[in-house]
């Protein structure tokens, strides 16, 4: 009978959730789903002077926002706890004592070493295939400090009697971690258990290559969602990031990737980060929202930009949906329709005036609307289309500048949502308003 599958996450609290570390917890979180396993969060705290509550709270929250939920943590407990490691001290001593019984371990200035085994390593990894690494010879390889003169631990000790006394099978990481796992397999055999099985992924790299740092743009998952993105698309975009399915598929639902997530579509190269790749693929996950949904979604940000929620916000929410690539775009495309004295863009007026007949059309049409019977965006919008005929013009040419005295934007909402929002009466004002700035 195969074990349960059990992969981890285990970041240190020294900063926020960088884009790198959280897309380690999804693959390691998709591995776990797809497989019916266990996620477990582990918080690597013991560097005292660098670790901070507001960036734990940043993790956790990252991490929650994307949706990753934990099966065990420090905040839902769990059988192979305590899951921070600076309360696990008298677990690392006793494994310790188990390495200085052995034999495994020396003193040398008040630090305690481990002695390797002085023998070729092979691992077997799932993303990089089998690297081997010979111990032989010292020189190359030099015994490793487990314990320092401090007496406290290192990471690579640490590192591996948590993943032992958690029971984890499965351990997925940056393949900046590759060189130490023989090291940490030595470890494991010298203990008597079987070690997790590894899998490197490859590192996510700046567009121009270069190493993505903490002050890189889109680096910091606690940003996306002040810059419009909505959790179920990042984590999409972040599965991008050295992974991809079979076919040229690009956009899932959270669900779609746990079925999907395959180890051997995860790629070998690094991985490149592309903000206007990640903007397109909010973008999709936002035309599949429905009205009422992305309504919902881009309320926090309207609201923030000091936008009232009208009896009308659904109604405008959805006049913009297919416009906007972010959530934070919405507050500027849709702020004409509360803003009576909305200015008018510059370049768009001027645009228009070039038109020499557009104030006539403007005049023509604002008449028109008054001719309706039964208000609503069709119809308004079709009074353009015959009040441009009836002067000897195409459609075309009276759209526009029509969109302008509407909005002040050469851009915007389809002009007969804007019609039917703003209703009869405003619509004209704004007409007569626009001829009197040409």
């Amino acid at each position: 009978m195969s074990k349960t599958v059990r992969t981890r996450f285990a970041p240190s609290p020294t900063g926020y959730l960088h884009v790198g570390g959280a897309r380690t917890a999804l693959f390691n979180w998709l591995y776990a789903r797809q497989h019916g396993g266990q996620f477990i969060l582990r918080v690597e705290d013991t560097d005292a002077a660098r670790n901070t509550d507001e960036a734990r709270d940043a993790i956790f929250s990252g991490l929650k926002w994307l949706g990753m939920e934990w099966d065990e943590g420090p905040d839902t407990g769990g059988n192979f706890g305590p899951y921070d490691q600076s309360k696990r001290t008298a677990i690392y001593d006793e494994y310790f004592q188990k390495l200085v019984d052995s034999n495994r371990v020396y003193e040398n200035d008040g630090a305690w070493w481990f002695r390797f085994d002085r023998k070729p390593i092979t691992m077997h990894d799932l993303v990089c295939g089998e690297v081997t690494i010979d111990y032989t010879d010292e020189s190359n390889t030099p015994d490793m400090v487990v314990k320092r003169s401090d007496g406290s631990y290192v990471f690579h000790f640490v590192n591996v009697v948590d993943d032992l006394t958690m029971g984890m099978t499965h351990v997925f990481r940056g393949e900046d971690h590759l060189m130490n796992t023989p090291k940490h397999l030595q470890l494991f055999e010298a203990f008597g258990v079987e070690p997790p099985v590894y899998g490197h992924i490859p590192l996510i790299l700046n567009p121009d290559g270069s190493k993505m740092s903490k002050r890189d743009e889109g680096a910091a998952v606690d940003s996306y969602p002040e810059l419009g993105y909505i959790p179920e698309a990042v984590v999409n975009f972040l599965a991008l990031l050295g992974w991809s399915p079979k076919d040229d598929s690009e956009i899932f639902s959270t669900k779609e990737l746990v079925d999907k997530f395959t180890l051997d579509g995860v790629n070998r190269s690094p991985a490149k980060f592309d903000s206007e790749k990640c903007a397109w693929v909010n973008q999709q996950h936002l035309l599949k929202l429905s009205p009422t949904e992305f309504a919902s979604a881009a309320q926090a940000l309207t609201e923030k930009a000091g936008l009232p929620m009208t009896s009308q916000w659904p109604e405008i929410a959805a006049s913009v949906q297919e416009k906007v690539k972010l959530l934070s775009e919405v507050p500027t495309q849709i702020a004409f329709f509360f803003n009576p004295d909305f200015p008018l863009d510059p370049d768009a007026l001027a645009k228009v005036a070039k038109n020499t007949s557009a104030a006539q059309l403007l005049s023509a049409l604002a008449e028109g609307f008054k001719t309706i019977t039964e208000w609503s965006g069709d119809t308004a919008k079709a009074m353009i289309g015959e009040t441009a005929k009836a002067h000897g013009a195409k459609p075309g040419q009276l759209m526009f500048p029509t969109r302008v005295a509407l909005s002040g934007l050469s851009g915007g909402p389809d002009l007969g949502a804007i019609l039917n929002i703003l209703g009869r009466k405003e619509a004209i004002r704004r007409l007569t308003k626009c001829v009197d700035a040409l």
